[in-house]
């Protein structure tokens, strides 16, 4: 079994590449970030007339996510619980999405970006992850044996190696201490990051800019990652970056991170019927 997560950067502009990397790609589950569209606008029939049944949760022309399983989409969940909202008065946002696919509870995250260290945004993001942490420590003081995966745009590039140069983020956000240390207290929970250690850096990155010429120079962050519950992580047998998704006309800024469950490697492989 695959779990892929992937931030497309607009589902709708990005149809037919979606499309087209799922046929090259051995994928049962994929979690999508920043569809960019509501609920009518989502171009599912390119997940469903590929035999993937979906679930999307959009409000606007901003954030949105999504799932797409070929194994199964059950106990549909919108948000988790406690998951603040933002403004004032606060309003929900599309951020988060939960399904249970093949026995594996499957969470597509959107975390906010944080805008500026001192900016509204930036104490948002952290509240986010705070309840997403107490959630997720709930559910695991509920069943230590859940099979949960969280996934997505985390918005966080969690060690220095993650960022293609540390003095180019000075005063930033994505790598400050606050940041990093919500992350690190969500894995503290129990929830391991589980594709570095079979794509390490320094410089393997899941997001480049697209201004400045930064994928071809190399300049990206590592961002996306697939964090697994104990009972999930002894089941991972493989990881990979699928970095040349990267590439060519109309690529998102994002690269598909995959995982490999059972014995399979997580590789982006052409399937049997594309050969």
């Amino acid at each position: 079994m695959r779990i892929a997560t992937w931030n497309v950067n607009s589902a709708r502009a990005r149809a037919e590449r979606i499309g087209a990397w799922l046929d090259r790609s051995d994928v049962d589950v994929l979690a999508i970030q920043e569809t960019k569209a509501r609920d009518d606008q989502f171009p599912a029939s390119v997940l469903t007339d590929r035999g993937y049944e979906v679930a999307h949760h959009g409000l606007s022309q901003w954030n949105g996510v999504a799932i797409a399983s070929r194994v199964g989409l059950e106990d549909v969940r919108i948000g988790f619980p406690g998951q603040p909202g933002y403004g004032d008065p606060e309003e929900a946002e599309a951020r988060a999405i939960g399904a249970t696919c093949g026995g594996v509870q499957v969470w597509s995250l959107y975390v906010p970006n944080g805008r500026e260290v001192d900016h509204p945004h930036y104490a948002y993001k952290l509240r986010w992850l705070e309840a997403l942490r107490e959630a997720g420590a709930a559910s695991l003081a509920a069943d230590p044996d859940a099979q949960i995966a969280y996934v997505g745009d985390f918005n966080i590039a969690p060690r220095d190696e993650d960022v293609w140069d540390m003095a180019a983020f000075e005063g930033s956000t994505h790598v400050t201490e606050p940041e990093r240390v919500a992350f690190d207290k969500l894995v503290g929970t129990g929830f391991d990051e589980v594709v570095r250690a079979y794509a390490p850096g320094p410089g393997v990155y899941t997001y480049w800019d697209y201004k400045g010429l930064a994928f071809p120079k190399r300049r990206g962050m590592r961002i996306d990652f697939v964090l697994a519950s104990p009972a999930l992580r002894d089941r991972v047998s493989g990881a990979s970056i699928d970095r040349e998704e990267r590439k060519g006309k109309g690529a998102s800024d994002h690269a598909p991170v995959i995982v490999g469950l059972d014995g399979d490697g997580g590789e982006a492989v052409a399937r049997e019927a594309a050969k």
